[in-house]
């Protein structure tokens, strides 16, 4: 079969929904919580899911596994309907946050969360007994990916660098990157300087992993605080280490050969930036 194509069977049909959910499962390894501008909207759990939105045998070219995957999965307007309360056409102009179980979080914007092919899998078809969806372990770290994996059936969406696919996910949130991130943004530098440019590549490719004066994903290390990584690391050094970590050591983070010089030279201008635009929220808090 080739990569790109994609089989989609019905469960309900061809498998039998029953059959695979008929292991009840505690609600909190299930619920997704889908939350609004820092408040809880509603949590539902793959059983909520699957009587909503049906349960979908999807077969796709996998870039984390490196080769075909079959999974067991929601349709993801589906889900972000049943979990907002609308189309996802109602939300293309909103910015969501997905977070993991890890400490990943992925912004994505609506436009591309309501592109066809997105997926939400909650079992490898491959891995998964009628009485327990299950998993094979993914990336260097041999995680669970449980208990939903975003993943995308398009013959073009299966780059993570262009379409979000988080694992371990168990939160959608809409709200302002602006709002939820402030002290991430070069406050000041003018408008079209080498800090924006940079600013746009770190909201793309780092804020999932790392943060920023304590905001951003908690996966990786912070980059400016207590001191930015420009004080402490040569600009060649860091930009070699962004294009391909591996030559340094081995590592879950993903090579960026995508990455122009000028993205790059970017990087270090925003980094360099933001070493004076401190904000410690450790200091901020009062003494124990």
């Amino acid at each position: 079969m080739p990569p790109a194509l994609v089989r989609l069977i019905c469960a309900g049909v061809a498998l039998g929904a029953g059959v695979w959910l008929a292991a009840p499962a505690r609600a909190d390894d299930t619920a997704l919580r889908f939350e609004r501008d820092g408040a809880l909207v509603k949590s539902l759990s793959r059983s909520d899911l699957s009587a909503r939105c049906g349960v979908t045998r999807v077969e796709i070219a996998d870039p984390y596994y490196a080769r075909n995957k079959t999974f067991l999965a929601f349709p993801l307007a589906c889900v972000l309907e049943q979990g907002f309360g609308k189309p996802i056409s109602a939300y293309r102009g909103e910015n969501f946050f997905l977070r993991a179980r890890d400490g990943y979080t992925k912004p994505a914007s609506g436009e591309r969360l309501a592109e066809p092919g997105g997926w939400l899998a909650f079992a490898d078809a491959e891995h998964s007994t009628a009485e327990a969806p299950g998993w094979e372990p993914i990336d260097r770290r041999q995680v669970d990916p449980g208990p939903y994996y975003l993943v995308w059936s398009g013959p073009d969406q299966n780059d993570p660098h262009r379409h979000p696919w988080p694992y371990q996910l168990v939160a959608i949130e809409i709200a302002p990157f602006e709002s939820r991130y402030p002290h991430t943004i070069p406050t000041g530098a003018p408008a079209g300087s080498p800090a924006w440019t940079g600013f746009a590549v770190f909201r793309a490719e780092c804020v999932a992993c790392h943060s920023i004066n304590g905001e951003g994903g908690t996966i990786g290390p912070e980059l400016n605080l207590p001191l930015s990584i420009v004080e402490y690391r040569p600009a060649a050094q860091i930009q070699r280490f962004v294009r391909d970590p591996a030559q340094f050591r081995y590592s879950s983070m993903p090579a960026n050969p995508h990455l122009t010089q000028e993205q790059l030279d970017g990087l270090i201008a925003y980094f360099t930036a933001m070493q004076d635009r401190k904000h410690d929220p450790r200091r901020a808090l009062p003494a124990p």
